[in-house]
């Protein structure tokens, strides 16, 4: 059970800093990219939306599905459980921090 909470914080923690870094980039592309919108700006937001949920759900999903498929399907749930927990703890504290800024 330990290992599950601790997997489980591993993957939230590195979906969140995933989301870190893609708002980092977004953030500091403006400073290149021209400034008057073109075809590609839609595209690659497209593609970083498509990205980012593959990868998201990869973290999130990916060994809780797996595990299930093994037929360990009560600590399955157990880790999705943990690992939305761990990310619902993070988002709080994302906010908190943002509303004392």
């Amino acid at each position: 059970m330990n290992n599950l909470i601790k997997n489980s914080f591993l993957n939230a923690l590195g979906t969140a800093i995933y989301i870190v870094l893609v708002v980092l980039l977004v953030n500091n592309l403006e400073r290149f990219l021209p400034k008057e919108d073109n075809l590609l700006m839609p595209i690659s937001a497209l593609m970083l939306f498509v990205l980012s949920a593959t990868v998201t759900g990869g973290l999130v999903l990916g060994k809780p599905v797996m595990m299930y498929l093994n037929g360990e399907r009560p600590e399955a749930v157990r880790m999705l459980i943990y690992t939305l927990g761990w990310l619902a703890l993070f988002t709080v504290i994302a906010f908190t921090i943002s509303a004392t800024v």
